[in-house]
């Protein structure tokens, strides 16, 4: 991708014209969506769907349109239909919400590995 720009925040955010890339693990089959840690460039994602029919894919396009509060046909499935690293492309204003939604799970994930 031309001219693409990797988050400070995130490693696993990029910006390129109009639009953020979410670079994702995905992990299917899980009992709750929910975020993961950021490992090689990557947010892990659970997500609680099976892998069949694309049921892991409109999930995961749901839980990040429900948890940023946009319409999901704003949530674009870039790269990874098959597969489990993804790339999920959403509107470049929507950069703020994501960041601080990847950085509340990462605080909440951080204080439950410290009890």
């Amino acid at each position: 991708m031309k001219n693409c720009i990797r988050s400070s925040v995130h490693d696993c955010v990029r910006y390129s014209g109009e639009y953020l890339f979410l670079d994702i693990k995905a992990a299917p089959g899980a009992s709750r969506s929910a975020l993961g840690e950021v490992k090689e460039g990557r947010l892990k994602v659970r997500i609680a769907a099976v892998p069949e029919d694309g049921k892991a894919n409109e999930e995961l396009r749901s839980f990040f349109a429900k948890a940023l509060g946009l319409p999901k046909r704003d949530l674009i499935l870039e790269s990874g239909e098959r597969s489990r690293l993804k790339t999920l492309r959403l509107p470049l204003n929507a950069k703020e919400k994501l960041e601080k939604f990847i950085e509340a799970y990462s605080d909440r994930d951080q204080k439950e590995k410290n009890k």
